[in-house]
């Protein structure tokens, strides 16, 4: 893989954070916090700060790791074996020099932080979580 472990499971973990978020369930607030009960913390929009942070990450990756990245997906998904890795890297740069990114496969499919860690085990890569202090 040419995309290093730490930055996937760091878009795992960011993933995990939009993807617990819902729609506008509370459309008229406008009170404060403390008011609501803090309900509008789970509560994603256009403005999410988290999906932003993803945006960039994926952003800031190079050719082969946004492919290493799609190819994780798909293997997650369940469109392709590990033992055609090599295949679906492939298919994720036709993929995304066609204009259909990863990132728009990521944040368009609701379990994506789940798919790329199905990736990772199937290929037998434990992900690479952060200690608890």
């Amino acid at each position: 893989m040419d995309i290093a472990l730490d930055k996937v499971t760091e878009i795992i973990l960011r993933l995990r954070a939009v993807e617990v978020k819902e729609g506008a369930t509370d459309p008229d607030s406008g009170s404060n916090p403390t008011d609501d009960g803090s309900i509008d913390i789970l509560v994603g929009g256009t403005d999410d700060a988290t999906e932003q942070e993803i945006r960039s990450m994926v952003a800031g990756l190079n050719e082969d790791e946004r492919a290493d990245l799609g190819a994780l997906l798909y293997i997650g998904r369940g469109d392709y074996e590990a033992a055609e890795w090599r295949t679906a890297v492939d298919f994720a740069k036709e993929r995304e020099a066609a204009g259909d990114t990863v990132m728009r496969e990521l944040l368009g499919t609701p379990d994506g932080a789940s798919l790329l860690e199905e990736g990772l085990d199937a290929l037998g890569i434990p992900m690479d979580t952060p200690e608890a202090p």
